[in-house]
């Protein structure tokens, strides 16, 4: 059996512009449904979705059928969770709050087998060497790895030209509600200061060589992002998109009584 490539990671040193959408519902039901809707990419979301390691395995074995890319975001950066995850088969590991050069390192370090990192070994029980069943598993997994550090505050921002010269750092995707928070304006994503911080990390992100990426649910903000370099974007949210489509719904045929 062949390794299956990352066309994420691949998309992404080409700087192919590629539109994803948050997955947060943690079901594999509904992830097979935004499957079909067109996007290039899906986020799982295991920071503030509920979504644990068997509910992100799930929608892995279920999105595999479908050409759509998968990434999955982290809930911190312990080594073992994020062993787990690459074990399960996730191949683009997004890690929210990265403030520090030496942190992007570790996180290089917690993906990568020795003696270049200190991933454990235990393909036996991998699915992403298909228990021991991909043809030379070992000489390939290393490079389908690919690492998204999230910057989200402004000691992330501080350390951004650090974060950039760290080999393994394939992309460096915005945080913008807490980066907001982080510069005073919180729940205002939106804020002219905070958009002008994104657009100067996007130009220096894509001047290191690096894909930067970013949410923006604004069709206006994501174009102007898109312009100036972001080439993958997260547009939306499952369960806002699931509220957004029953609210209308219910307010057109719901009557006085």
């Amino acid at each position: 059996m062949d390794m299956p490539l990352n066309q994420f990671k691949r998309a992404m040193a080409a700087g192919q512009t590629q539109i994803g959408l948050f997955l947060g519902l943690a079901d594999p039901y509904s992830a097979e449904v935004v499957a079909c809707a067109g996007f290039d990419w899906l986020l799982i979301d295991g920071e503030h979705g509920p979504n644990d390691l068997r509910s992100i395995l799930a929608q892995l074995q279920v999105l595999a059928a479908y050409p759509v890319q998968v990434v999955v975001r982290n809930v911190d950066h312990d080594p073992a969770r994020i062993k787990q995850l690459l074990d399960a088969g996730v191949q683009t590991l997004m890690v929210p709050m990265v403030e520090s050069a030496a942190e992007a390192r570790e996180l290089v370090r917690a993906m990568h087998y020795p003696p270049n990192g200190l991933r454990g070994v235990g393909t036996g029980l991998a699915r992403a060497a298909r228990w021991n069943a991909v043809d030379g598993y070992f000489a390939h997994a290393d490079r389908e790895m690919s690492l998204i550090v999230q910057i989200e505050s402004q000691a992330g921002l501080a350390a951004l030209p650090e974060i950039l010269q760290v080999e393994g750092v394939d992309g460096v995707f915005i945080g913008p509600s807490d980066l907001a928070g982080s510069m005073g304006h919180l729940g205002q994503p939106g804020h002219p200061e905070v958009r002008a911080a994104i657009a100067a990390a996007i130009a220096q992100i894509a001047h290191a060589g690096k894909a930067p990426g970013v949410f923006s649910a604004d069709p206006t903000a994501a174009a102007q992002y898109r312009e100036l370099g972001a080439s993958f974007i997260v547009v939306g949210v499952d369960a806002l998109l699931l509220r957004t489509a029953a609210t209308a719904l219910a307010a057109k045929f719901k009557t006085e009584s």
